[in-house]
């Protein structure tokens, strides 16, 4: 969409906390990077997480309060409008033009976990203040009117949002995520090198599980999975942060927390996340942009551009073990993901980090300059 020259917006961004290496961060970046070389403005709403270094695209107004209700309260005292002609929140915040649903829907994580649980675990959770705190946010936004517009990653998300709180289905904006694909294309002498860094064996099937949040990541499925297949070729690897007493096993190789995360994926052949819950996995889609196979669950968002035994498999239940085991067997074999990997590297191409800033921006200016045609 082309936008008169005239027509220079300030979009104002909302996250509460920063991470290094967060998807977030770097979508916001992205986009905000790309509205001021088109010739707009951004205005970041953050907490002091945030550095001033980590944010080249414009304005930082702080917002101090770390729980969720606290900052939603002080960002409206602040009034963020006044500042910017377009709100976009990636946090549950009590009102916004556009909501960013990254997280998924809480209501139906908690719903996912709940399966899970075992009773006494779910009788603490009506007691825990934070799940009450972002419920009532999202109730806000999803179910009140707070959010003119929503952005969701996945269909799945989309599906929620409209089931769980009856918002308008014309109102959501499906823009998958996004991944630089150039970034983890494979290459024979990346592997082998990667491959010696970690210390993975010429015959050695590794197969990699990547992220933190291992519970709802389901890590405990994939390392059952790994142990009830036998094989004493195939290794499980782990980066990312967790208790790792809780999921010992001689399968098992912890990598720990991995600045970086195309090493592991250079070395690895499979990839494996049996999610609980997981709005749109961008280690899922890295790994296919590295040509490996995924092996994960309906609930993630990103199984929605899995084709079965093309790009990965994708199991109904993470645990359902004998389904994961199948799939791990399946895709041990060496020229079933050298096939696969053409395929893949398409498949994730479609879905390069250009093509989700295009689409973000078009979707934004579209929807200022249609709130204005429908005022006038």
């Amino acid at each position: 969409m082309q936008v008169k020259a005239s027509e220079k917006l300030n979009i104002g961004f909302v996250r509460r906390g920063f991470s290094p290496s967060g998807g977030a961060e770097a979508y916001l970046r992205r986009v905000a990077g790309a509205l001021v070389a088109a010739g707009h403005e951004a205005t970041l709403f953050t907490t002091n997480d945030w550095p001033e270094k980590e944010w080249g695209s414009g304005r930082i107004m702080r917002v101090p309060g770390e729980r969720p209700i606290a900052f939603a309260d002080e960002l409206e005292r602040i009034n963020p409008r006044k500042n910017c002609d377009l709100l976009v929140s990636l946090e549950r915040v009590w009102r916004c033009d556009f909501f960013r649903a990254g997280d998924g829907v809480h209501r139906a994580w908690l719903e996912r976990k709940a399966q899970f649980e075992s009773k006494l675990t779910k009788i603490a959770r009506r007691f825990n203040s934070k799940h009450a705190a972002i419920l009532r946010l999202e109730k806000a936004l999803l179910g009140n009117g707070g959010a003119r517009r929503v952005i969701a990653n996945s269909a799945m998300v989309r599906d929620e949002i409209v089931r769980y709180y009856g918002f308008a289905d014309d109102a959501i904006n499906l823009i998958r995520n996004g991944v630089r694909v150039s970034d983890f294309g494979p290459a024979p002498r990346k592997r082998a090198t990667a491959r010696a860094q970690l210390r993975i064996g010429v015959d050695e099937i590794a197969v990699l599980f990547l992220g933190s949040g291992w519970e709802r990541k389901g890590l405990r499925f994939a390392v059952a999975a790994i142990e009830k297949l036998r094989d004493q070729q195939m290794r499980l690897l782990v980066a990312g942060r967790g208790n790792t007493r809780k999921y010992c096993s001689s399968s098992v190789t912890f990598l720990g927390e991995i600045e970086d995360v195309r090493l592991p994926l250079a070395a690895a052949d499979i990839f494996i996340l049996p999610t609980i819950y997981d709005p749109f996995s961008n280690a899922s889609l890295e790994a296919m942009a590295a040509g490996l196979p995924v092996i994960t669950t309906r609930a993630n968002g990103c199984s929605e551009i899995i084709e079965l035994k093309v790009h990965g498999s994708v199991v109904d239940r993470p645990d359902d073990l004998n389904a994961l085991s199948d799939a791990l067997h399946f895709w041990s074999d060496e020229s079933r993901r050298l096939t696969a990997r053409p395929a893949l590297l398409e498949r994730a191409t479609q879905f390069d980090l250009s093509r989700n800033v295009a689409h973000t921006l078009d979707v934004l200016l579209h929807s200022r300059e249609s709130a204005e045609s429908t005022s006038g």
